[in-house]
């Protein structure tokens, strides 16, 4: 079968009744499960394989990756309204998405949220069905040295998520690292800093910190100031529309990090967090008023909206044509490819085509439905603020609570929680930033795993990063996003 019949068969699967069906139950499931805190899609996807056993593969895997995609759509929800993160997407969402709800703009980030996810979804399939099988080979050209170098560059940019002191950024940043090497040693089986707690040696759940740092540190803040701030942010949801320099705003971000995203997407072990924060430093490097980044930018909130949809596109082009995932849910996706019969990689192209251009035709229709079902729905998703305060700090507390134990059904984790929503706290009040810890903690692990394949490829030589031009490429980039802020401090100074 041709390129042209395979995308009309798969458009043909996506337009028939029971593709369009499948596609609103996947859209649906996925953006409800976005929107509560630590119920993600890995676990909503896991779910659905015994269900979709005996289905027809390319009408399971539409619905499995609209509940991929619709969670990244839906997660901007919590993290706009209650700084609690839907999913580790969506965490880069609430440095500028809560300031404006704060501010009585909750239905303006809502609907910059729902637009940006659009677009950038959108953009994302069409580059996904014009470039997949060639960007497939782009991927294989990222080895050990790549990574390690782009997780550098990501690192280093710590100071573009910092506002105030760069050494208090870096010290969040190296915190962080610390965190992500608690558990077992991939490589030797070594128990580390877990101090004899056998709850340790997996090591921390991402969602865990996420909620605490962010959701529990925030509802800290909200008991302590609730005298204070007690008309402030729940009684003013703003209007939802917006104006041409709102749309003028998103529009640069918007574009830039469509393609970002996807291309950050297409890399295995990138995937739509990575996207985020990327998308959200280079937009702040970019922009000609960084100091209103964290405080309720638009292009702030666009960025990373934008990137992370792009990248749930992009992800797809490993998994399909290689065969390999490109994070968590898609190597979950890969496991149900597996257990409905199908082989993905390479020959897939050429074996299933009705599968492979199925699943991207159906992303059109998904991506029509999630903005359809998300823009409508904004002014009573917004009343989530008009909840009185007591009530809704129990109910912050409770979904953070019950996300987390789901993940592990381990006590233990709650309490790790409390602790890591009291540590937020006091890093708020000492002004350490939250973001570079986050991001540290993400990527310190797979920077690590790329450090020693690199050395175990090249027998302990640093060479390896030498002979790569796209390593080098990355590492002078590195450097220099660690020299241009320090000298810019400084000459402020």
């Amino acid at each position: 079968m041709g390129g042209l019949e395979g995308v009309l068969s798969g458009f043909q699967v996506a337009f028939s009744v029971e593709g369009i069906i499948f596609v609103f139950i996947g859209v649906l499931a996925g953006t409800f499960i976005g929107m509560l805190p630590g119920l993600g899609p890995i676990s909503a996807i896991a779910v659905m394989i015994p269900i979709s056993y005996g289905f027809d593969p390319t009408i399971a895997l539409v619905m499995m990756a609209g509940v991929y995609y619709g969670a990244v759509f839906g997660g901007s929800t919590s993290s706009i309204l209650l700084n609690a993160p839907g999913i580790s997407g969506t965490v880069a969402t609430a440095f500028d998405g809560h300031p404006l709800a704060k501010q009585g703009k909750a239905g303006k980030a809502l609907a910059i949220a729902a637009i940006s996810s659009f677009i950038g979804g959108t953009v994302g399939i069409v580059l996904l069905m014009l470039f997949a099988p060639m960007l497939a080979s782009v991927a294989i050209a990222f080895g050990p040295p790549e990574y390690f170098a782009l997780m550098l560059v990501a690192l280093t940019a710590i100071a573009s998520l910092s506002e105030g002191s760069l050494v208090k950024a870096f010290i969040s940043g190296v915190i962080g690292f610390m965190f992500a090497t608690v558990g077992i040693d991939a490589q030797t089986g070594t128990p580390r800093f877990t101090f004899g707690m056998t709850n340790l040696l997996s090591g921390i759940e991402f969602l865990v910190i996420a909620l605490g740092l962010f959701a529990l540190a925030e509802i800290c803040f909200l008991i302590i100031n609730s005298f204070k701030e007690k008309n402030d942010i729940h009684q003013n949801i703003g209007s939802l529309k917006l104006t041409k320099s709102d749309l003028k705003e998103m529009k640069g971000p918007a574009t830039r990090q469509s393609f970002l995203g996807f291309i950050i997407g297409v890399l295995p072990g990138a995937g739509a967090t990575i996207a985020s924060f990327i998308g959200y430093i280079v937009e702040k490097k970019l922009s000609k008023r960084p100091e209103q980044f964290g405080k309720g930018s638009i292009k702030g909130l666009t960025a990373p909206e934008t990137a992370n949809n792009a990248a749930t596109s992009g992800a797809f082009v490993p998994l399909l044509s290689l065969g390999i995932p490109g994070s968590g849910t898609t190597a979950v996706l890969l496991g149900a490819l597996l257990v409905l019969g199908v082989q993905p990689g390479p020959l897939l192209f050429e074996d299933e085509p009705t599968l492979f251009w199925g699943v991207i035709a159906s992303m059109y229709i998904g991506n029509v439905f999630l903005l359809i079902l998300n823009l409508p729905l904004i002014p009573y998703i917004s009343k989530l603020l008009l909840i009185p305060r007591p009530l809704l700090i129990s109910l912050v507390i409770t979904f953070c609570m019950l996300g987390v134990y789901a993940i592990s059904f381990n006590t233990f984790d709650i309490y790790l929680l409390l602790i890591f929503g009291v540590i937020g706290f006091l890093m708020r009040l000492a002004r350490f930033p939250a973001p570079p810890f986050i991001l540290s903690f993400i990527l310190g692990g797979m920077m690590e795993q790329s450090l020693r394949q690199s050395l175990t490829i090249s027998e302990g030589g640093l060479g390896i990063f030498l002979e790569s031009p796209i390593a080098m490429a990355l590492f002078i980039v590195a450097l220099l996003s660690i020299v241009i802020p320090a000298f810019k401090k400084k000459t402020i100074t």
